[in-house]
């Protein structure tokens, strides 16, 4: 009966479409192993020292956190060397992103741009608070047209969204051409900067200040970069999101957003997590070695692979066994992976990179349906 006084933006709403669980394709397959390498999770599963972390402040968990995190904020600040005024936190980025639009654009009038394909949030919380966005198509092979981008740009554009690396390609724009696209932007734009897969840009000899205006210290005054503790640090089921905005719009955030969005045991998480420099070194080591081992072994099956600065590699199986039916049999031998038809590309898989046991079980179940 309240189908008539929903917003009709909602209405019009695909759902986002997650990668299927463990659990599901166990029962539904009656499988006793299974492996997810759908959701670009940190393949070494958690920190010991979170385990440690969470153990000890479990009893706390009746108590509300802090307001603004603020010892979440200090470490951070610490951690980034970067004005603690200027950061911000949130449930996930998901929120941050969600903020900034709701903040920025207004109904009706204002616009929001961004990529095609892209992170499904830019365009679904657009819609939801009934911003106009507005997308130019990636290039054949997956870069960036940052002029293209710039001609969906107008006087009430609020915010351009760019991921980099990207989702789901793994394509890394180079720092200077995004500093140029923020440069040419009107100054009532904000360029927003999504580094959720930063970590894994670097190859051996690079480090993060090659790929990014924020670690090379060279981030414009319109521009914001949001990070994740779901994938390197390996927290994505306690959800937290890093925002560094300029500091009236992290003023503005502080002030809108709900009240403790990140929990205790989160904010205890992500402190254990940056103390752990071995852990996260590992989690390097493991993803370039197996992206590097999985990219060389699908193209010897016949896959056409995208070349990948994330933690996961994007690829077309060879035409004897189409995505769809390549997905659905390794879902039959325990294996998830992403199809990426919610990104409208029915063609195409995207593989998370697992550790060396999974990616071992995932090409040798790959190659028993490729040759068959």
């Amino acid at each position: 009966m309240f189908e008539s006084v929903v917003r009709p933006e909602i209405l019009s709403l695909e759902p986002y479409v997650p990668g299927r669980s463990i659990d599901e394709i166990r029962e539904e397959y009656g499988l006793e192993r299974v492996i997810k390498m759908a959701s670009n999770e940190n393949p070494l599963g958690v920190s010991p020292l979170v385990l440690q972390a969470l153990r000890k402040h479990a009893d706390t968990v009746f108590r509300y956190p802090a307001g603004g995190n603020p010892r979440l904020v200090r470490a951070l600040s610490a951690h980034w060397q970067i004005a603690p005024n200027r950061i911000v936190v949130g449930n996930g980025s998901d929120e941050i992103i969600d903020m900034l639009i709701r903040m920025l654009a207004r109904p009706g009038r204002d616009n929001v741009v961004c990529f095609e394909p892209c992170f499904s949030l830019y365009p679904i919380q657009s819609l939801i608070q009934g911003v106009e966005i507005r997308r130019e198509p990636v290039n054949e092979d997956f870069s960036f047209d940052f002029d293209k981008l710039l001609s969906h740009v107008d006087a009430n554009t609020r915010l351009v969204f760019i991921t980099t690396p990207d989702n789901p390609s793994g394509f890394c724009p180079v720092p200077d051409a995004v500093k140029a696209l923020a440069e040419k932007l009107p100054a009532t734009c904000l360029l927003v900067i999504d580094e959720a897969y930063m970590d894994f840009a670097p190859d051996k000899g690079e480090t993060e200040a090659d790929w990014s205006l924020f670690k090379r210290g060279d981030l414009p005054s319109n521009a914001c970069v949001i990070r994740t503790f779901s994938k390197s640090y390996g927290l994505a089921g306690l959800r937290i999101g890093v925002g560094v905005l300029p500091e009236e719009l992290a003023d503005c955030y502080w002030r809108a957003r709900l009240p403790f969005s990140v929990n205790i045991l989160a904010e205890e998480a992500v402190l254990a997590a940056l103390d752990d420099d071995r852990f996260r070194a590992l989690t390097m080591d493991t993803v370039r070695e197996g992206r590097r081992l999985l990219s060389d072994a699908l193209e010897k099956m016949g896959c056409t692979v995208w070349p990948s600065r994330a933690n996961f590699i994007m690829f077309i199986p060879p035409d004897s066994c189409p995505a769809e039916t390549l997905y659905q049999k390794l879902l039959q031998k325990g294996v998830i992976v992403r199809l990426l038809k919610s990104y409208s590309l029915p063609r195409y898989i995207r593989l998370s990179v697992g550790n060396a046991e999974e990616n071992s079980f995932f090409l040798q179940k790959t190659a028993e349906i490729l040759e068959a």
